[in-house]
């Protein structure tokens, strides 16, 4: 199973009700304040470059969720990145985020991809996420 808990098993009505949880915990406060959080971290990364499959690697190299782990100080090596329950309590946000930036981070792209790619790529799926033109 991937760390987002994605998969393809599910039923049309359990999917809606799914994608409506995304879209509200995206859109709403406290998911815009995180994006804008999260976007300002990925902007000032010296090295812009993006893991995946766990939050942090022993060398110091993270997926997009551990940037902003990182910048808060939070204990990533304590978390199980599988758990995205536990997740979004250490970065107070909703489960349904969570599983969505990691799906972003790790899942989304269908080629092979460099780590600088990757930023890439999830720099420009964050900018989108922030309403208001605040990209």
């Amino acid at each position: 199973m991937s760390r987002s808990g994605y998969s393809d098993d599910c039923e049309s009505w359990s999917l809606i009700c799914w994608r409506g949880a995304v879209s509200a915990a995206l859109r709403g406060k406290r998911g815009q304040e995180f994006l804008i959080e999260l976007r300002d971290a990925l902007d000032a990364m010296p090295i812009k470059k993006l893991i995946a499959d766990e939050l942090q690697t022993v060398d110091g190299c993270h997926c997009t969720l551990g940037v902003i782990g990182a910048k808060r100080g939070i204990e990533l090596g304590a978390l199980d990145p599988t758990d995205r329950d536990a997740v979004a309590q250490a970065f107070g946000i909703a489960p349904a985020m969570v599983a969505e930036i990691v799906f972003m981070n790790d899942e989304a792209s269908w080629n092979a991809e460099t780590p600088e790619a990757r930023w890439g790529r999830m720099r420009e799926w964050v900018g989108n996420q922030i309403h208001g033109g605040a990209a």
